[in-house]
């Protein structure tokens, strides 16, 4: 492999990492040491993992939520599914891990990249395109993602990030949860003054959009348990809801929801008429039940929140670079452990983010 500036790379031609061999438990997932170390073609950027973050959508994708067939929580699944990744059917074996921080090993001539340099990228990869404006393709669904020593990335989805006082860890805890957050609040149109409520609020995505909706000025809430409510509170919410107590009704401008489930129908009522609802994740359940009028009546606007267009990870990028932003982590593990992390990761015993070392 050949350097920007044209000297032999000692890459080597094999690495270690974990495969998700098909769709099911933490079975379906192979540690393995004869992976083949990918080559960069033209416009392409070999980087080396210094850190990756476990997501729920890691998970989600190993046990086949996305396909319709699948309509519960997260539980790891031993049915068959056909079209179970972001964009339908997955190809085995796939190097999942959505959250990649790493030093470029190898850059072309016309990448605008050299070796050296600290990036990342957003896990959803924008890939508009006629007739479909919000296309995109996720890292460690459609393409290989973190979960190895090395990760090929397009040039034209990576952004350096070596100016950043955050460590490697820090940066690969925030490109799903801070993303999804960002996303969230923008399609939402959170500012200065609103009153938002934050479902899921000590998770990864939850904290980082406490985090992020302080920082544009508004006030937050979030919903948690008793055990976890300093967390939140120490993120920036003036104030947390159990998530077992009823919410008040007709109070908050916004809410952001990861959850889903049993609950949905209060957090409609807890919006003000004209109010906002954002969606990006159901936890505890895809399905819910509605009472649409509640919404047309209520002039409630939902948002479902999946493509992120580029000026969001944009804005993120000038955050981490600033430090203006910064993740809770509250673990790491060694790549290979990846099922114990995700155990853990399902148990929501811990706040914040969870990360794998290759």
């Amino acid at each position: 492999m050949i350097s920007s500036e044209g000297a032999l790379m000692a890459v080597p031609e094999i690495m270690s990492g974990v495969y998700l061999t098909r769709h099911g438990g933490p079975e379906a997932l192979e540690w393995r040491e004869d992976m083949p170390v990918p080559t960069p073609g033209q416009g392409q950027v070999l980087v080396r993992v210094a850190a990756a973050g476990v997501n729920n959508t890691d998970i989600n994708t190993r046990v086949g939520w996305y396909s319709s067939d699948v309509t519960g929580a997260t539980d790891d699944v031993d049915q068959d599914v056909d079209a179970g990744g972001w964009g339908g059917a997955l190809s085995f074996p796939r190097i999942q891990g959505g959250d990649l921080c790493g030093y470029v090993e190898v850059a072309g001539p016309d990448t605008g990249f050299t070796a050296g340099q600290r990036v990342t990228c957003p896990i959803n990869l924008p890939r508009p395109r006629p007739g479909n404006p919000t296309g995109f393709i996720a890292l460690g669904s459609e393409i290989d993602g973190a979960f190895a020593q090395y990760c090929l990335v397009e040039a034209s989805d990576l952004y350096d990030v070596t100016a950043s006082p955050l460590s490697d860890v820090e940066i690969a805890a925030i490109p799903c949860a801070f993303g999804t957050a960002e996303n969230l609040l923008t399609r939402s149109g959170v500012t200065a003054g609103h009153k938002v409520l934050i479902t899921g609020a000590s998770g990864g995505v939850g904290l980082a959009a406490v985090q992020l909706a302080a920082l544009r000025g508004a006030t937050v809430w979030g919903v948690t348990t008793a055990a976890k409510a300093e967390v939140v509170k120490a993120q920036g919410a003036i104030d947390t809801f159990d998530r077992k107590a009823p919410l008040p009704k007709d109070i908050f401008d916004v809410v952001i929801d990861v959850v889903g489930g049993p609950a949905w129908p209060d957090l409609v009522l807890a919006l003000k008429p004209g109010g906002h609802y954002a969606v990006s994740g159901a936890i505890a359940g895809p399905i819910v039940q509605a009472d649409l009028r509640e919404i047309y009546l209520r002039d409630i606007t939902i948002h479902g929140c999946t493509h992120q267009a580029f000026d969001v990870f944009g804005r993120l990028v000038e955050m981490m670079n600033a430090g203006r932003i910064r993740p809770l982590v509250s673990k790491t593990y060694p790549l290979r452990d990846i099922a114990r992390a995700q155990e853990d990761f399902q148990s929501k015993a811990l706040p914040g983010k969870l990360v794998l070392i290759p």
